[in-house]
């Protein structure tokens, strides 16, 4: 046999196996998901624990508003924070912090009576820990584990916070009726301490193969050199072209409307005459459907202008926003629920990869963090708004209908984002 031939029986192989065996990055995308479903089921829905700790406590909801705020506020700052920490000091150092410091502030927050130290506690302390455990903390190492199926791989990751609203919201509401919310609070560090040690010490590796999850056909095409423009985009000049902050406004709108409604939807509900279960239900019906959602969305990003993906999720979600308003019986509460979880999730997915279309993979990470601050501050605002807004007016028209105009603008100004790298090098880098 001929050089050539020889080389072509020891591709063909190489190309079966590459198919067949399974991908080790797929334990760590598993892992990562239900490590997710927990963060974000914690830190996004607050919904469950609102009323008992607000009764309990002696809080009023504007104070207990307020101190959700800035725990939301600092979850943000810390992001940027996790994000260095993992480059510096690796994945598995900055889980095991973040599972210490959110155990930490579940004792603290259990014995804690004044307004300040429950700040502390619960707002702060917890809200710290859980960002060193949350997705943007997460990102870096599964995008070092693909290239060819990233996408796929992120949007697995949303499902883990959808996940996250569907299980842990009624779950939580059951808990706490049986148990009382210091329990269950307990709880949770529990299972949180079990899931996330043997994530990190025996799923996270940050080392990845050199090729990743390519197929042999798929490496030369794959290290091609990027494009001379983008290659020598810094941080400082991305962050002042246009893409950037729509992307911003976009998880700014984000992040009102996913923490209004994991703040104050069952509170809202319940005002509107729905009991705590059924008002937990139709929040967890948004979060079921939408694991589904985020997988067909995933699907389609790969197929269709992730921009108009994008203004689909928040248009959608903004009139969703104005049904939750208007639902008077149990069927349409799980109808516009089921409706609105279709669109619910790929909101973050989808802008991460439209940032890594335009800046490229070198700046995907630190942009990402960057402009998830941006949701994280649309977060604190609409945890002060929805209880401000509802005991000094006395109706959830303020801060729902605000999150729902928000969208539509958001969904607006996503129509005008470029589609892949080379529309931002044909538009110019300026703003």
């Amino acid at each position: 046999m001929d050089k050539n031939g020889k080389v072509q029986s020891e591709q063909q192989p190489l190309t079966a196996k590459r198919e067949e065996v399974w991908y080790f990055g797929w334990n760590i995308v598993g892992a990562a998901t239900l490590l997710t479903l927990l963060t974000v089921g914690m830190r996004l829905g607050i919904g469950p624990f609102f009323l008992p700790m607000s009764q309990d406590l002696g809080f009023s909801r504007s104070l207990l508003s307020g101190i959700i705020a800035i725990g939301m506020l600092f979850y943000g700052l810390a992001m940027p924070l996790a994000g260095y920490m993992v480059g510096r000091y690796g994945t598995r150092f900055v889980l095991l912090l973040g599972t210490g410091i959110v155990t930490a502030s579940v004792i603290w927050s259990i014995f804690a009576r004044s307004p300040v130290t429950f700040l502390l506690a619960f707002g702060v302390l917890m809200s710290v820990g859980l960002a060193f455990t949350s997705p943007v903390a997460l990102t870096p190492v599964i995008s070092r584990w693909f290239t060819r199926q990233r996408g796929m791989a992120l949007f697995f990751l949303s499902t883990g916070s959808m996940a996250g609203m569907a299980v842990m919201t009624p779950l939580l509401t059951f808990a706490i009726e049986a148990f009382g919310w210091r329990t269950t609070l307990l709880g949770f560090a529990a299972v949180f301490i079990v899931v996330t040690v043997p994530t990190a010490l025996f799923i996270i590796r940050d080392s990845a193969p050199l090729n990743t999850d390519l197929l042999p056909d798929q490496i030369p095409v794959q290290n091609a050199p990027q494009p001379e423009a983008v290659a020598a985009l810094k941080f400082g000049e991305a962050v002042r072209t246009s893409p950037f902050w729509k992307i911003f406004l976009g998880l700014f709108a984000c992040g009102f409307s996913m923490n209004l409604l994991g703040t104050h939807g069952m509170p809202m509900l319940m005002d509107h005459g729905f009991d705590a279960m059924t008002s937990s239900m139709g929040i967890g019906v948004i979060g079921f459907v939408a694991i589904f959602g985020t997988l067909i969305l995933g699907r389609l990003s790969d197929r269709l202008p992730r921009r108009n993906i994008l203004a689909a999720i928040y248009f959608i979600r903004g009139f969703g926003f104005f049904a939750l308003l208007l639902v008077g019986t149990h069927w349409e509460l799980y109808i516009a629920a089921a409706i609105g979880g279709l669109v619910w999730a790929g909101s973050i997915a989808t802008s991460s990869a439209i940032l890594a279309d335009v800046y490229g993979v070198r700046l995907v990470g630190v942009m990402y963090g960057w402009a998830y601050l941006g949701h994280q501050i649309g977060a604190m605002i609409s945890s002060w708004l929805g209880g401000w807004g509802f005991e000094a007016f006395g109706t959830h028209w303020i801060a729902f209908g605000t999150a729902g105009l928000l969208l539509l603008i958001a969904a607006t100004v996503s129509l005008r984002l470029p589609d892949r790298r080379k529309a931002l090098t044909a538009r110019g880098l300026a703003m």
